[in-house]
C-alpha cells in the first residue's frame, strides 16, 4: 500500500522551541494546520524574552489522510505534555491557540489551572453554525473529505500552511472535542484575550459568544480584527495580535 506524500515543506511542520526567560508561552495551531501558522507569533514573543513552545499536533504537517484516524485526545495530550514541559522550566506559563488550538487552550486552562496563567485566543473554533453538521455521520459514508480551499489568509504570500483537504471523520472528531469542552468552560478562571476576525462572520461570532457567555464579566477582552481572515496570526493584523497578547501576558 502506497503511503500519501507530504503536503508541506519540512520546515513548515517543524515544531518550535525557544528557551528564554522565566515566563513561557505555549502556542497551539489549528485544525489541519501546522506550527508555521504560529511561528511568527512565537518569534515575536521569543524576541521579548519569553520561553516559547509550538508543538506539532498529531495527524498534522504530513498529508490530510493521516488526520482521519487521530482522536482529539491525542491533540490534547500533546498540548498538555508541552504545557507541563514549559511549566517545569518556567515560573509562569500562558497558553495561546488559534482556531482548534483555541479550544485546546481553553481545555488546558480548565484542566490545568495551576499551570496556566492566562489564555490568548485567535478565532477560536468551538462550534460551527453549518446546518449539515448534525448529518455528518451519514454524509461521511458517501463523502470522505472536503476541500479546504477557502481564503484563510488575506495577505498575499502566506504559502500553504494548512491541508488542501479535510477528512470528514476528523471533522467529526473535532465536534467531539467541542462537546467535551462545553461544560468545562465555566470552570475557566484565567484572564482571556480573544481576537476575532470580522471576516469569520457567523461562525466567529458563535464561538466568541460561547466564550464570553461562559466566562465572568470582565474576564474576556475581545479585540476585533478588521483586516484579516481566519489565520490571523500570519495576516495583516498579526502585529496587533502579537503586541496585545504580550501586553495581556505581562498583566496577568
Amino acid at each position: 500500500m502506497n503511503m500519501p506524500g507530504n503536503e508541506f515543506a519540512a520546515e513548515t511542520a517543524e515544531p518550535m522551541r525557544v528557551r528564554g526567560g522565566s515566563t513561557g508561552v505555549l502556542l497551539l495551531h489549528g485544525f489541519g494546520g501546522t506550527p508555521a501558522s504560529m511561528r511568527p507569533w512565537g518569534e515575536h514573543l521569543a524576541e521579548r524574552g519569553y520561553s516559547v513552545s509550538v508543538p506539532l499536533l498529531p495527524g498534522h504537517g504530513t498529508h490530510w489522510r493521516e488526520l482521519a484516524d487521530v482522536p482529539w485526545t491525542a491533540w490534547y495530550e500533546t498540548a498538555e505534555a508541552s504545557l507541563l514541559e514549559l511549566a517545569a522550566e518556567c515560573e509562569r506559563v500562558h497558553v495561546a491557540g488559534q482556531s482548534m488550538g483555541g479550544a485546546l487552550a481553553l481545555r488546558l486552562a480548565a484542566m490545568r489551572p495551576d499551570e496556566v496563567a492566562s489564555v490568548a485566543l485567535v478565532n477560536p473554533a468551538l462550534a460551527n453554525p453549518n446546518r449539515l453538521l448534525p448529518l455528518l455521520p451519514v454524509i461521511q459514508l458517501v463523502m470522505k473529505s472536503i476541500p479546504n480551499d477557502g481564503p484563510l489568509v488575506k495577505k498575499p504570500g502566506a504559502g500553504r500552511i494548512s491541508y488542501s483537504r479535510l477528512p470528514l471523520r476528523a471533522v467529526g472528531t473535532l465536534t467531539r472535542l467541542w462537546k467535551d469542552l462545553g461544560p468545562r468552560l465555566r470552570t475557566v478562571r484565567q484572564p482571556i484575550v480573544l481576537f476575532r476576525s470580522v471576516a469569520d462572520g457567523e461562525s466567529g461570532e458563535l464561538s466568541s459568544s460561547i466564550v464570553t457567555g461562559a466566562t465572568s464579566p470582565g474576564q474576556t477582552r475581545e479585540i476585533l480584527l478588521h483586516n484579516s481572515y481566519h489565520l490571523a496570526s500570519v495576516d495583516y493584523d498579526a502585529e496587533l495580535i502579537f503586541e496585545e497578547s504580550a501586553r495581556s501576558f505581562d498583566a496577568a
